[in-house]
């Protein structure tokens, strides 16, 4: 296919250079001066857009989807498909899909899970929303660039799978982190701890694929000094969209407000930025009860 690719930034450049290496024409663009091996760099976002059959953004949010939104599609030829990789607020995500139908193109919002790794490797999942054949049209592209995709209904119903996704994800890695914490002031051995949580009813990603302890279970970002695989405000900037949908849906999500303040707190106002959002588990080492 003839691809454009707009937003080639640490996501965005791997994800590119893998439709390339899979034998397609991709022509990209980014704010910044980049370059990916293979793929040809526009002037523009809109000139990226120009006569491709597929257009896929990676970008950072909402209102900036929103505005290159309002620059490529009317440059897009009819039929062809709009994919947004993006994590966004479902909201815009809809907007940008309604835009998009309206001009005669297939609109799919795919947000991913699998991070900079998986962007290389080419194992991320997709969480698609949209039409059944914007979804067949995306699909190829997808199976190149992750190892997953699954279409979860409507468009913005890939957005919501991602938010409601990492919701529990920013929640159970909290409650993963207090539990190390109270065991270590019990006097309970960490890697007994995780023999008896990682097999019974504790048992979560968080505790049995990201371990947040050092030196327990799998290799994680907590065996590399918390070098993020996944950054904690990314994590916040997730749990903020899951709030920002739980006021607009009116969904009562206490866990889920309780976690976006916390890593509000660790990333604004102590040493959370720039760590994996698992570094959760020293800060509460060295806290006491309230």
């Amino acid at each position: 296919m003839k691809i454009g690719f707009i937003g080639l930034g640490n996501m965005g450049a791997p994800m590119a250079a893998n439709l390339v290496r899979a034998g397609h024409e991709v022509t990209g663009f980014d704010m910044a001066e980049v370059s990916v091996e293979g793929v040809t760099m526009a002037s523009s976002a809109a000139e990226a857009a120009t006569q491709a059959q597929v257009v896929i953004t990676m970008l950072p949010n909402g209102p900036i989807l929103r505005h290159v939104a309002n620059e490529i599609i009317p440059a897009m030829t009819r039929g062809a498909a709009f994919v947004d990789c993006s994590t966004v607020d479902v909201d815009s995500a809809r907007a940008v899909a309604s835009q998009a139908d309206k001009a005669g193109l297939l609109a799919v919002d795919a947000p991913v899970s699998g991070g900079i790794g998986g962007a290389s490797a080419g194992t991320l999942t997709f969480m698609a929303g949209g039409s059944k054949a914007a979804f067949a049209m995306a699909a190829p592209l997808f199976e190149v660039m992750g190892q997953k995709a699954v279409h979860c209904g409507a468009s913005g119903a890939g957005q919501a799978a991602k938010i409601c996704n990492n919701m529990i994800l920013g929640v159970t890695m909290i409650a993963t982190c207090e539990a190390f914490a109270l065991a270590d002031k019990l006097g309970l051995d960490r890697d007994r701890m995780f023999d008896v949580v990682s097999t019974s009813s504790g048992y979560s990603w968080s505790m049995n694929a990201y371990c947040p302890a050092p030196g327990v279970g799998p290799q994680s970002p907590a065996d590399n000094g918390y070098q993020p695989g996944f950054a904690a405000e990314l994590m916040l900037k997730d749990l903020r969209l899951s709030q920002q949908a739980a006021g607009s849906a009116d969904a009562d999500t206490p866990m889920g407000k309780l976690a976006e303040a916390l890593y509000t707190q660790f990333v604004e106002k102590e040493d959370g930025l720039g760590k994996d959002f698992s570094a959760m588990l020293p800060r509460f080492e060295h806290r006491g009860r309230d």
